[in-house]
């Protein structure tokens, strides 16, 4: 074997070593039986159109990456360095169709699948606002982001919000397991985004609007609310927990916060009453 061969076979074998590594690295990831390939475990009715979209994209960029190594690959073994490269510059008609049509078909499987379903799940889950609203038991909070926490409000018996029965609580959010839970989201002083990626869910929170943001828990637990826009120094320190009960627990947990919340109510505090009027016309 010559030594510009034995080379080229070195450098083919080392993408092959780190390609096996990488795989190598994926099997020892985090045991636990997760979807997906390193995602935090989907506990949304609706989070398997995301995971969808995300192992799509993987296995097309995982598709690509393969070709043009592979291609690469054999270009370094095929040619030594006395081949002449034989090039034109782009202007032979023959070759500019090629390329065009090579890149329509890529754009059409791959762009047009992924936007079709991304379309599909927009209209039918993730801005179908009225289907969240229109059930009998939906849960509405509305959420006050600020410097460096989350603020969130729920209406007590009487419906309304900015009254004496509502509940207020401080980075902590609980929520009933199988029963859309529809958001109202604004800030007081910058961009935040609020985040629940267990949820998968995300929405910018941007001062002088309203977002909006509904999902339906299929399990219980404890589970993280983010900040995923820097939003200043103490941008690390702005997490909260998202609770997630069994319809029963969640009844009773509300029924105690009420109760506590009107013995807790002051008139005269009039920064605690943040509270806004439901927006109805966002859908």
């Amino acid at each position: 074997m010559t030594r510009p061969m034995a080379r080229r076979l070195a450098a083919c074998l080392g993408i092959a070593g780190a390609l096996f590594l990488g795989v190598s690295d994926l099997a020892l990831a985090d045991p636990e039986p997760e979807s997906g390939w390193g995602y935090p475990r989907d506990v949304s009715v609706e989070g398997h159109r995301i995971d969808w979209l995300l192992n799509v994209t993987s296995i097309f960029v995982g598709i690509l990456f393969v070709v043009m190594v592979v291609w690469m690959g054999i270009a370094m073994v095929k040619h030594g360095r006395s081949h002449s490269a034989q090039f034109d510059h782009g202007t032979a008609k023959k070759q500019a169709i090629k390329a065009l049509g090579l890149s329509a078909l890529i754009f059409a499987i791959v762009d047009g699948n992924l936007f079709v379903n991304s379309t599909i799940d927009l209209d039918e889950a993730f801005w179908n606002f009225a289907k969240a609203e229109t059930h009998p038991q939906a849960v509405r909070i509305e959420i006050n982001a600020h410097q460096w926490a989350w603020d969130a409000r729920y209406a007590g018996n009487d419906g309304e919000f900015g009254t004496a029965d509502d509940i207020v609580t401080l980075n902590d959010i609980r929520v009933p397991r199988g029963i859309p839970v529809v958001l109202q989201l604004r800030s007081v002083d910058v961009i935040h985004s609020f985040y629940l990626p267990n949820l998968r869910q995300k929405v910018d929170v941007v001062p002088g609007t309203t977002s909006h943001l509904w999902f339906t828990a299929k399990e219980t637990g404890e589970f993280d609310i983010a900040c995923a826009q820097h939003c200043g120094v103490h941008h690390y320190k702005m997490r909260g927990v998202l609770t997630i009960y069994e319809p029963e627990r969640y009844r009773a947990w509300l029924g105690e916060a009420q109760a506590n919340a009107r013995v807790a109510f002051d008139a005269a505090d009039t920064f605690a009453h943040w509270g806004w009027r439901w927006d109805k016309d966002y859908y």
